[in-house]
Protein backbone atom coordinates (compact mmCIF):
# COMPACT_ATOMS: atom_id res chain seq x y z
CA UNK A 1 0.00 0.00 0.00
CA UNK A 2 1.38 3.51 -1.00
CA UNK A 3 2.03 5.57 1.70
CA UNK A 4 -0.78 8.77 1.85
CA UNK A 5 1.69 10.84 3.00
CA UNK A 6 3.07 11.10 -0.67
CA UNK A 7 -0.23 10.81 -2.73
CA UNK A 8 -1.08 14.17 -0.48
CA UNK A 9 1.90 15.61 -2.09
CA UNK A 10 1.39 14.33 -5.29
CA UNK A 11 -2.39 15.17 -6.37
CA UNK A 12 -2.43 14.39 -10.22
CA UNK A 13 -0.17 14.14 -13.25
CA UNK A 14 -1.25 17.31 -15.86
CA UNK A 15 -2.07 15.61 -19.74
CA UNK A 16 -1.59 18.65 -22.16
CA UNK A 17 -0.40 19.26 -25.68
CA UNK A 18 2.77 20.81 -23.99
CA UNK A 19 3.22 18.18 -21.62
CA UNK A 20 2.81 15.39 -23.77
CA UNK A 21 5.73 17.30 -25.77
CA UNK A 22 7.97 17.16 -22.43
CA UNK A 23 7.11 13.47 -22.17
CA UNK A 24 8.76 12.31 -25.24
CA UNK A 25 11.86 14.28 -23.52
CA UNK A 26 11.71 12.20 -20.12
CA UNK A 27 10.00 14.86 -18.49
CA UNK A 28 6.70 14.24 -17.00
CA UNK A 29 4.54 17.31 -15.38
CA UNK A 30 2.61 16.97 -11.74
CA UNK A 31 0.13 19.10 -9.82
CA UNK A 32 1.55 19.35 -6.16
CA UNK A 33 0.57 20.16 -3.26
CA UNK A 34 1.43 24.06 -2.67
CA UNK A 35 3.34 23.58 0.77
CA UNK A 36 5.35 20.88 -0.82
CA UNK A 37 9.33 21.52 -1.12
CA UNK A 38 11.58 20.28 -3.76
CA UNK A 39 13.05 17.30 -1.66
CA UNK A 40 9.71 16.38 -0.71
CA UNK A 41 8.34 16.28 -4.19
CA UNK A 42 11.11 14.53 -5.24
CA UNK A 43 11.11 11.63 -2.39
CA UNK A 44 7.69 11.41 -3.23
CA UNK A 45 7.60 10.53 -6.63
CA UNK A 46 10.57 8.07 -6.31
CA UNK A 47 8.45 6.37 -3.49
CA UNK A 48 5.30 6.25 -5.47
CA UNK A 49 6.57 5.21 -8.90
CA UNK A 50 9.82 3.33 -8.16
CA UNK A 51 12.27 5.89 -10.35
CA UNK A 52 15.43 7.94 -9.97
CA UNK A 53 14.74 11.44 -10.37
CA UNK A 54 17.38 13.30 -12.03
CA UNK A 55 16.01 16.82 -11.84
CA UNK A 56 13.04 18.76 -10.24
CA UNK A 57 11.60 22.22 -11.32
CA UNK A 58 8.83 23.91 -9.32
CA UNK A 59 6.41 26.34 -10.87
CA UNK A 60 4.04 28.81 -8.94
CA UNK A 61 0.54 28.87 -10.50
CA UNK A 62 -1.06 32.39 -10.38
CA UNK A 63 -4.85 33.49 -10.31
CA UNK A 64 -6.30 34.58 -13.61
CA UNK A 65 -9.53 36.53 -13.41
CA UNK A 66 -12.39 34.91 -14.90
CA UNK A 67 -15.90 36.13 -15.75
CA UNK A 68 -19.34 34.04 -16.78
CA UNK A 69 -22.29 36.49 -17.49
CA UNK A 70 -21.61 39.06 -14.56
CA UNK A 71 -20.38 37.00 -12.25
CA UNK A 72 -16.53 37.46 -11.91
CA UNK A 73 -14.01 35.80 -9.95
CA UNK A 74 -11.09 33.76 -9.48
CA UNK A 75 -9.49 30.49 -10.95
CA UNK A 76 -7.26 28.54 -8.72
CA UNK A 77 -4.19 28.78 -7.01
CA UNK A 78 -1.69 25.65 -7.57
CA UNK A 79 2.14 24.36 -7.86
CA UNK A 80 3.32 22.16 -10.98
CA UNK A 81 6.91 20.27 -10.66
CA UNK A 82 8.44 19.28 -14.17
CA UNK A 83 10.69 16.32 -13.40
CA UNK A 84 13.33 14.69 -15.36
CA UNK A 85 14.21 10.89 -14.53
CA UNK A 86 17.39 8.89 -15.30
CA UNK A 87 18.21 7.71 -18.44
CA UNK A 88 15.87 4.80 -19.54
CA UNK A 89 13.43 5.06 -16.78
CA UNK A 90 9.61 5.58 -17.38
CA UNK A 91 6.34 6.74 -15.51
CA UNK A 92 3.21 4.87 -16.88
CA UNK A 93 0.51 7.49 -16.41
CA UNK A 94 -3.14 6.18 -17.27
Amino acid sequence: MKDTKYLEIIKAPIVTEKSELLRSEGKYTFLVSEKANKIEIKEAIEKLFDVHVKTLKTINIKTKKRRVGRYTGLTNRGKKAIVTLAEGETIELG
